[in-house]
């Protein structure tokens, strides 16, 4: 297997298939061959309202239906949980799934003179620089989730990029396991993340992410955010503190996360 084989998880061939720009072809065939080499790191290409910034999400976000019980992907189900056994530490403590793009940071191969990290990453025999910007308050938030729950990263994104995202993120060691995109369930053109995979009691698991299609499976343990892109002002992750100090000690998530979702 070739190095882009095993960077990107698919094949040449669908490497050549143009992408579309909100209903038009991309005319830039280099701005069209670094695009495709960032959805496959990614998932799935986003746009800011800069239109010359070809950013970068990590799923589709087109598919929102509810599934009918069965997965449309030829990956063949599991007979072992995605997660190891629950460390001593966070015994009695509930589970928090936490996405990683456009829920903690926002990254993309246009340089930004701001970036807080500058990922190198290795595809095909040529280094590509990836910049990545925090979201506000993500400190704070990682910390604090940290001290309240038992948190693993799951993003859909690959290793390759997003294992040393997190290395330089969390400070803390708040996320107990990574989990990336061959970790996801391929399910009518998106990456599900499948709860129900972890190995963990699904009455105290709770994701966060703001790609409804992430967690399409679960959708009521989801406690849904905006993405985010390059927005300084944004305060999303800090007014969430106080919502999960109160549902680290509630015994029932869903009343509690039915609020949240109804807002």
């Amino acid at each position: 297997m070739d190095n882009m084989s095993i960077i990107t998880q698919v094949s040449k061939e669908e490497l050549k298939t143009p992408l579309r720009e909100k209903g038009r072809l991309s005319v830039s065939s280099k701005k069209l061959r670094q695009r495709s080499i960032l959805r496959t790191i990614f998932c799935c290409l986003a746009h800011t309202e800069d239109e010359g910034d070809q950013a970068l999400s990590n799923r589709n976000n087109n598919s929102s239906q509810v599934p009918d019980g069965k997965n449309s992907t030829s990956q063949t189900a599991v007979d072992h949980h995605l997660l190891p056994e629950v460390k001593v530490q966070d015994s009695g403590k509930k589970c928090v799934v936490i996405d990683l793009d456009e829920t903690l940071v926002h990254s993309s191969f246009k340089p930004v003179s701001n970036a807080d990290f500058i990922i190198p990453v290795e595809i095909d025999g040529n280094v590509h620089q990836v910049y990545v910007l925090k979201r506000p308050y993500v400190d704070e938030f990682l910390r604090r989730m940290g001290e309240l729950f038992e948190c693993v990263l799951f993003t859909a994104s690959l290793s390759k990029y997003a294992d040393p995202v997190a290395d330089l993120l969390d400070k803390w060691g708040a996320f107990r396991a990574r989990l990336f995109r061959e970790s996801c369930v391929f399910h009518q053109g998106n990456y599900v993340k499948d709860l129900s995979r972890l190995g963990r009691d699904l009455n105290n698991l709770v994701i966060v992410d703001n790609s409804p299609a992430s967690y399409v499976f679960h959708p009521n343990n989801a406690v849904p955010i905006a993405s985010w892109f390059d927005d300084m002002s944004d305060t999303e992750l800090l007014d969430l503190i106080p919502f999960f100090e109160r549902l680290s000690k509630e015994e029932d998530i869903f009343t509690l996360l039915q609020e949240h979702q109804s807002r």
